[in-house]
């Protein structure tokens, strides 16, 4: 196999003390001496982190019983992350079986210099940390790291060769298309593109301006400006709307109060069809394209064939619709596909 360089032994891993434990009892670093240790630190709504996670599964899988111990550290972005019952059922729904630990406080993440979801961390057996990586892609290298310092710590027989990529998008020398950022709808980080603008903790009512700045949301109609997040409140319908650039579109939504929320989508001013409607989305005998919320999560809105320019509406008559943030997927360039 290729050897790759990995840093110095010079920075000792710290001991992920945290709120609360899943599918393990508290995990300590120090005691793991001998073993490779790997750290990914993500969150249940962040789209990076769920094109992340079938590699980090993947990898407990080959490598568990070589003695790699996988843990993940949840640093929640939005409160309800906070809730351990919330988590507990994402881990259920998302088949993860290794230790996981809840970083309410953000504790873990300050010791770790963690600023970005993913991040991933390879401890080696000496409690060295040997390998820092942030965001999608870089798995084959990570791959990498994990089996030469798996060697190192006196593994004998051959590993598997490296995954293959899930994503095209994770191939080496991949190009995408620039896409739209991340997007929050709260008022402490929030990208809305009215005129009325945000006004914290106060409802307004807000007027549909039938032009969308790329990039910005724009609700239509009675909201609630919260911290990280716009509610609907209660009387007539209410919208978002949001131009984009890319080729998925995803949406953290929360039913605030409600048991369940239904919320229409059209793309362009038309429903979605089978060719480009997220996982989420449901087509009516009519035609009609929709969602129900159910829990506070990531909620897969538009999977369009390729990326594109598109103005994307969410329609909701119901006064607990809390939207969090917008996030989105590219696609690799065509014409610069690397054959490498």
């Amino acid at each position: 196999m290729t050897i790759v360089e990995i840093q110095p032994r010079t920075v000792r891993a710290h001991e992920v003390f945290g709120d609360f434990w899943f599918n393990s009892e508290p995990v300590i670093v120090s005691a793991l001496r001998g073993r490779v240790i790997l750290v990914e630190f993500w969150d249940f709504t962040c789209v990076n982190c769920m094109r992340a996670l079938p590699y980090v599964k993947e990898w407990h899988r080959r490598y568990e019983q070589h003695d790699l111990v996988v843990i993940g550290v949840h640093t929640p972005k939005f409160p309800f992350g906070k809730n351990p019952e919330t988590i507990q059922r994402a881990i259920e729904q998302l088949g993860i079986t290794f230790p996981v630990v809840m970083d309410n406080g953000g504790l873990i993440a300050a010791n770790y210099g963690q600023r970005a979801w993913p991040s991933v961390y390879i401890i080696d057996r000496h409690g060295y940390i040997r390998f820092q990586t942030s965001g999608e892609g870089n798995y084959a290298t990570t791959e990498r790291v994990l089996q030469t310092l798996l060697y190192e710590s006196g593994v004998a027989e051959d590993l598997p060769l490296l995954m293959e990529p899930i994503h095209e998008e994770d191939r080496a020398g991949a190009v995408c298309f620039r896409s739209s950022p991340e997007l929050f709808a709260g008022y402490l980080k929030g990208s809305i593109g009215n005129v009325e603008g945000f006004s914290p903790e106060s409802i307004v009512d807000y007027n549909d301006p039938a032009l969308y700045v790329d990039d910005r949301i724009y609700a239509v109609g009675s909201w609630l400006n919260g911290r990280n997040s716009l509610q609907h409140q209660e009387g007539e319908s209410g919208e978002i709307v949001l131009s984009y650039h890319a080729r998925e579109v995803n949406a953290v939504i929360n039913p605030e109060g409600e048991q369940s929320i239904e919320v229409a989508v059209l793309q362009d001013e038309q429903f979605l069809t089978e060719e480009n409607r997220g996982d989420d989305i449901r087509v009516d005998a009519a035609g009609r394209s929709y969602f129900v919320v159910s829990e506070p999560r990531l909620y897969s809105l538009v999977k369009n064939q390729q990326y594109g320019e598109h103005i994307v509406k969410l329609q909701t008559t119901s006064p607990g619709f809390s939207l969090y943030s917008f996030s989105f997927v590219s696609s690799v360039i065509p014409e610069v596909i690397s054959s490498n």
